[in-house]
């Protein structure tokens, strides 16, 4: 059975991933591809109560230890969901991955780029996304459109200065990997966005088709 696709959705706060993933889903699935919606951190039962910890506002914890409990929900959410429905020819669409951790504790909490790597090739070794979206907004964008949605998380109280840091290392990591990352415009209204997404994977559906 060839193996499915696997495609992460990227970007800070506010730049409309939420709105976009659900919409390439339905036309992934429009196309007869069986499709495996999740996210990070999340996915699985003990990588949501991992995901609740991280993004509670009331808990304090030092940049290490969020940095393994991120990496902790992603190697269970490898071997239950991501792995098993790769393997089944499901394409996976997940709202961040690996590169969410190289922008948020790497560029946003300034941790070593290193010690990232080193837990990524053990975590997921040499399984990476098959096309990366990157979705971007300048941060004065994405912030207005978080204060929005009501209560801020752990992460959305954070300081301008940090989501600058999280944007830069994100347009960073694209620019040095062109081939897996496409940049998408999220300061357009939903319907350039959604179109621009399903435009970004179509080469991949062609792929499909040969």
């Amino acid at each position: 059975m060839e193996r499915g696709r696997f495609i992460t959705i990227e970007g800070g706060e506010g730049v409309g991933k939420s709105t976009g993933l659900p919409h390439l889903r339905e036309r992934l699935e429009q196309a007869g591809i069986r499709v495996e919606q999740t996210r990070e951190p999340g996915g699985t039962a003990v990588g949501e109560r991992i995901r609740e910890l991280l993004l509670d506002r009331r808990v304090a914890m030092g940049d290490d230890c969020e940095l393994m409990l991120v990496f902790a929900a992603r190697a269970e959410h490898l071997e239950r969901v991501i792995r098993p429905a790769l393997q089944r020819g499901d394409w996976v669409l997940c709202d961040r991955f690996t590169d969410a951790t190289y922008a948020y504790q790497g560029g946003g909490r300034g941790l070593p780029a290193e010690r990232i790597a080193r837990l990524e090739a053990w975590v997921h070794g040499d399984l990476q996304p098959d096309l990366t979206l990157l979705l971007d907004a300048p941060v004065e964008v994405g912030f207005t459109r978080a204060r929005r949605r009501g209560s801020l998380n752990r992460f959305e109280r954070e300081q301008v200065a940090f989501y600058r840091r999280v944007r830069r290392t994100y347009l960073q990591r694209a620019a040095a990997d062109p081939d897996r990352f496409r940049v998408i415009d999220a300061t357009g209204d939903p319907d350039q966005v959604q179109n621009a997404l399903v435009e970004a994977v179509r080469p991949l559906l062609e792929e499909r088709v040969r």
